[in-house]
Formats: structure tokens, sequence, C-alpha cells
């Protein structure tokens, strides 16, 4: 009985421990904010996992809330979903996961990220709602033509209605600026010169650069998967093996399809994070830009061998278990890509990668074969790809959409087709082996045999 206590009482101390750990290591930047903020999270989690069951149970959100405030509460979930904050079915009770859609509106707008509507943004999420569906087509056309698809409507909308007019949409992986009195814009901006000369001094050891800040300027994915999302809707459903056409077009549906499922993922696993808001996961999450800046960058430069080397050589260095790691990476993964931050999905992907889950070599090579958050680079993209498809081949889980088990054929065959090598795609395998013929002798032959 002794020991047994014993016992107990280390399993408590390991897990004080572990709880007050990631404030000893918090200037240890990416292992103290992810590690301290995400994982030690996710053990507690599993640690108390039947105490928060009851908890959850003895919760009873439903029983204060009148019809009225049923109702109301059920418009805004429509049109989040509209806007492509994902919360569920409507139903008129502002849980988790609709608070977690409402940080995601605040975040696109500027706001403060608390999960709950203040009666002004209500007023223009359900407003941008109703102007949406009643411009129709118009609508989609505009939703089309802006970086950030139908969430930079709402920017655009409330914008317009503060009676400011912004010249450039916001670059990837930023949040728009909130909207201030007009007097806040003077002095007017000078205007863009093209560059004559270049920016750095050469002879103080700079290199020069003639783009600035414009060379920079990136698409964003969640406008395009916006974009793709709607022209598969018109086209009737995703490309398949037998109507592939556009080898290109083809990845770039299969990687809008990879995204939502890594999304989906790593928010289920978030939500499993207790005492933390979707904003601080995020912001623990943003340390795997700066960490990880050398390894994404070597993504457009060097073979995928070399990088992954690299990425280990990080991982290793980091002092965290490959399953903690790994659990932080499908978290900050939903994070990059719901953010557009592209830097955090693709450092994610790589350590993914990196850690034996080959399956997330698919994104690096569609970020390569796209031009997303990395060069566009079809040549090194291919190799990625190998990765995804040698490991679906060989009866790994898929890890995207593992209810279409024909999808991986797809991307082998779009992916050969992109590099120019569709035939070796379809080609099916010859043995290696030397014919033999039985062949009869000449009749002169056998004449000459038979004198002898």
């Amino acid at each position: 009985m002794r020991k047994h206590s014993l016992a107990k009482g280390c399993v408590v101390a390991a897990l004080m421990l572990g709880q007050a750990a990631p404030a000893m290591a918090d200037a240890d930047g990416l292992v103290g904010g992810v590690v301290g903020g995400i994982i030690g999270g996710i053990i507690v989690n599993e640690a108390n996992k039947n105490k928060r069951t009851t908890t959850v149970r003895r919760t009873t959100k439903r029983t204060g809330l009148s019809s009225a405030q049923r109702e109301a509460n059920r418009e805004v979930q429509v049109a989040l979903n509209y806007f492509g904050y994902p919360v569920g079915t409507p139903d008129g009770v502002l849980g988790r996961q609709s608070r977690a859609g409402i940080s995601d509106y605040q975040l696109t707008l500027g706001y403060t990220p608390t999960g709950q509507l203040t009666e002004y943004e209500r007023t223009h999420l359900i407003g941008s709602y109703h102007r949406a569906i009643a411009g129709g087509a118009v609508t989609m056309q505009q939703a089309a033509a802006n970086p950030m698809g139908l969430r930079g409507l709402l920017v655009t909308w409330r914008d317009e209605a503060a009676g400011i007019t912004v010249p450039a949409v916001p670059q990837q992986g930023q949040m728009a600026l909130v909207a201030e009195p007009p007097a806040a814009l003077a002095p007017e901006a000078a205007p863009v010169i093209a560059a004559t000369a270049p920016a750095a001094d050469p002879a103080n050891g700079g290199l020069p650069t003639f783009l600035g800040s414009a060379g920079a300027t990136q698409v964003s994915l969640a406008s395009t998967c916006n974009k793709v999302a709607m022209m598969t809707t018109t086209n009737g459903g995703y490309t398949t093996v037998a109507n592939m056409t556009d080898p290109s077009a083809a990845l770039g549906e299969q990687f809008c399809l990879a995204r939502s499922y890594a999304i989906a993922t790593g928010e289920e696993m978030a939500a499993q994070v207790p005492g933390t808001t979707p904003a601080q996961i995020a912001e623990q999450c943003a340390g795997f830009a700066p960490a990880m800046k050398a390894e994404v960058a070597a993504l457009s430069l060097q073979p995928a061998t070399d990088v992954l080397a690299e990425t280990r050589n990080f991982a290793l260095s980091t002092g965290m278990s490959p399953a903690q790691l790994a659990a932080t990476a499908k978290i900050c993964l939903s994070v990059g890509y719901a953010q557009d931050n592209m830097d955090v999905a693709v450092g994610s992907a790589l350590i993914l990668t990196a850690l034996g889950e080959a399956g997330y070599g698919e994104l690096l090579g569609h970020h390569l074969s796209q031009g997303y958050g990395a060069t566009q680079r079809t040549d090194l993209a291919f190799d990625w790809y190998g990765m995804a498809i040698g490991a679906a081949e060989k009866g790994a889980t898929p890890v995207f959409a593992p209810g279409q088990p024909e999808r991986m054929a797809l991307v082998r065959k779009a992916a050969y087709a992109i590099t120019g090598r569709d035939d070796e795609a379809a080609a099916p395998p010859v043995k290696a082996a030397l014919p033999t013929f039985q062949v009869p002798a000449p009749a002169g032959d056998a004449a000459t045999g038979t004198a002898e």
C-alpha cells in the first residue's frame, strides 16, 4: 500500500514538473513557447481525460438560451460558415468551435480575437452576409478577384463603410489593419517610383535589389483555394485519373483538399489543449517561421534528401521527443494554412516529413509545383511527391482524404506529367528476363548429321 502511494505521488510530481517546465524554458524560443503551450497541454490533457469528460457533461449551456437568442446565434454561425470560418452545423449555441470561428473573423479584420462578438462586429458580419447573398454572381466575381477570397470582402466592405479606400490587399501571412479615422491617413504617402539604382550599396557588402518589397508579395493560398472550390463545383467535381487534361490544375485541386484536411486535423488536436485560446496557440506556432527559416529557404534550392537531413538536425536540436514534435507540427500546420502563413505551414510539413510521416511530403511537392511559400520548382517537387506516392503504394494509411484511395493515383499521374514523364507513370512494370525460343535446326544440318 505504501509503495502504491509512493508511485502515485511520483506520477503527480511528474505532471506538476511537466506543467512547470515551460515557464523555465520560455527563453528558449520555439521549445519554450510551442512545447510549453501546446505539447505540455496535450500531456496534461491525456492525464486528465476522464476528469475533463465529467466536467463537460456538467456544463449545460443550452438551458439559458431563449428562442430569439438561439436564432440570433444561428444567424451568426450561418454567416461565419459562408465567409470561410467553419463552425459546423448551425445549432444556435456558440460553443468552442463557434468561438474559434469568431476569433478568426476578428483576426481577419485586425481586431482582438476574444471569441465574443461586439455589437459592431456582429452587425458587420450579418450585414455583409446579407449583402453577399443579395449580390449573387457579382459577389462571386468580387471574391474571385480578391486575394483573400470571401474573407477579403469583409475587409473591403468594412473600409468602404468607414470611407477609406485601401490601395493594396494584405500580403500573405498578414492580418488586415484596423481602419482608422481619415485624419490618421495624413500625410499622404509618396507615389511609388520604379527603382533606378540598387537599394543596397555593393561597396559596403550589401546585395542590390531592384524590386523592393513589391517583389516579395505573394498570392494568398486561401484565396486561390476559394477560386479552386468554385471551379470544382462548376466542373461537376474533382478531376479524376480518367479525365485529367491539366496536371497542374489537378494538383492544385488536391493541394486545396489536403490543406482543408490539415486544418481540420490540427483544429481537432488544438481543441484538446486545455487552458489555451486559438489566438494563444497561433502566437506560439508563429515561432516556427523564424526557427526554421534556413530549412524553409532550402526547400526551393536543394534536393529533398538534403533538406530532410537539415530538418532532422533541427528536430534533434529541439530536445523534444518525436511524438511531441509531431503533435506540435500538426497543430501548427493547421494554424499556418488557416492564417495563410506559408512559412509556418512549410516548416511544419518539413518537420512531419523528416520525422518519417512521408505522406506529408505531398504538401511540400504542392508548395513547389504551385509556387506557394516556395519558388515554383517542378523538378524539385517530383521527389517530394514521390515520397508520398511511395508510402501509399506500400500500404501506409493516407494522411489526407483516406476515403478516396484513388486519390494518390491521380497525384502520381499528374506529378509525372508536369515533369514530362507521364508515360512512365502509366507504363506497366516489365520483368527482367531473357527471352528463349525453340528454333528448329535447318534441314541441311539435319541431313548432314544423318549421313555421318
